[in-house]
């Protein structure tokens, strides 16, 4: 596709959201399988059930406008959960290994909310309100999930961890 005009531009960019959700999703129940804190493997499971969510809501968006949401793999996102895999791979403590995934994960939230605001952006600029408000909502959770990471870390992981 031949990104001449900001409405091809963002639906490369929500294929790339929607590659790098899917990735994620086959990603969490590994990272909360090696973690070893009981609080971080629930964060990690509360947050696949809400990538499920943010999954279903590309698709909405995807079927309104009557596009395909494949055609393009997110490499950022397989370098990121690459890098995740080989932490686990590690022979670490495990309170330095829970320390490493948070730190993992954090990464991935980081480039998920940079996608989610730059698309709600593009909805906004493009008069698609119905896509900006899923967009934003997702972009809240993501928000809300890199703020319990860093709660985890800060009380209870990284404190253990030292």
């Amino acid at each position: 596709m031949k990104l001449d005009s900001l409405e091809k531009l963002y639906i490369s960019e929500l294929q790339d959201l929607f590659s790098a959700e899917n990735q994620i999703l086959k990603a969490l129940p590994k990272m909360a399988k090696a973690a070893s804190s009981p609080e971080l493997q629930a964060a990690f499971k509360e947050h696949l059930e809400q990538t499920k969510g943010q999954v279903e809501r590309l698709q909405k968006i995807f079927d309104r406008m009557e596009k395909s949401p494949k055609g393009k793999k997110c490499k950022a996102m397989e370098g990121l959960l690459e890098e995740g895999e080989e932490l686990m791979k590690e022979d670490a403590a495990p309170v330095v290994l829970d320390a490493g995934l948070i730190a993992a994960a954090q990464r991935v939230e980081h480039y998920e909310m940079a996608g989610y605001g730059t698309v709600r952006t593009f909805a906004q600029h493009l008069n698609l309100e119905e896509d900006a408000k899923l967009l934003q909502e997702t972009l809240n959770e993501e928000e809300e999930t890199d703020k319990k990471l860093t709660e985890l870390a800060e009380s209870v992981i990284n404190v253990q961890a030292v």
